[in-house]
């Protein structure tokens, strides 16, 4: 059973949960003397007029289907996606030239809050899931990316091949990275600079055929070792900084 988008757990996660948008409803900390960040959590929930429940660590474990909550659970509204007009148009609004995280599927929630965390620090605006053959917006997808989910702009849509086309129809360039395309170029020898879409498949699968099809630059990152491929949250990290390199950020 998939776990719910409501519940976050650890004190990054929760400390974001309580600055961004959405309504948290109740706040349960671990019983015992309470330090450091577990003591600003606790005052910004008085501030807001959020209920602190005091419980034992199985209480935490049990909600958190794990020991990784660091003291402190929070209930939260259901996170809200955003569409890809949204997505769009706060690129516009912005005056910047769009920046966008497409997955092509991904099945591992620590992969997913850690390209997500990365795709944040990046400034991008907005990261696109499927609706089907991806993991959902967990407690640990939450955790892994430190509260950056909080801030990003997430739509989840039917069909990525079908997106791209819109995206294509907003003047959006579509890179996919797939290192085994006899298509691909080196990342460090594509032109970035122009309003992009990052394509990154899953780590087993990669990219689909359809998608690769609907893109225009297939990208590979050089591998110098025995290894030919990075799990996609670090080789997100390489792509996406790439960009900013080459945007002069």
């Amino acid at each position: 059973m998939e776990e719910k988008s409501n519940i976050v757990c650890g004190r990054n996660p929760v400390a974001e949960a309580l600055r961004g948008n959405r309504t948290v409803e109740k706040i349960y900390v671990l019983r015992g003397p309470r330090e450091g960040s577990i003591i600003k959590i606790c005052a910004m929930a008085r501030q807001k007029g959020i209920p602190v429940i005091e419980a034992d660590r199985r209480k935490l474990e049990s909600i958190c289907r794990s020991d990784s909550h660091q003291g402190v659970v929070a209930f939260v509204t259901d996170f809200a996606y955003s569409s890809v007009e949204e997505i769009l148009s706060s690129a516009k609004a912005e005056g910047e030239t769009p920046f966008i995280l497409v997955i092509d599927g991904i099945t591992d929630p620590h992969n997913l809050g850690a390209v997500i965390r990365t795709a944040n620090a990046c400034g991008i605006h907005g990261v696109i899931l499927p609706k089907r053959n991806t993991c959902g917006l967990t407690s640990v997808v939450f955790k892994a990316a430190a509260g950056a989910c909080e801030f990003v702009k997430i739509a989840r849509v039917s069909n990525i091949a079908t997106t791209l086309k819109t995206l294509k129809e907003n003047n959006i360039w579509i890179y996919a990275a797939d290192g085994a395309s006899p298509r691909a170029e080196s990342l460090y020898q594509t032109d970035l600079k122009g309003p992009c879409a990052v394509v990154l498949g899953d780590e087993g699968k990669g990219i689909s055929r359809i998608v690769s099809e609907e893109s225009d630059f297939i990208v590979k990152i050089p591998m110098l070792g025995e290894i030919s491929s990075l799990n996609l949250s670090v080789a997100g990290g390489v792509i996406l900084y790439e960009i900013l390199r080459q945007r002069g950020e």
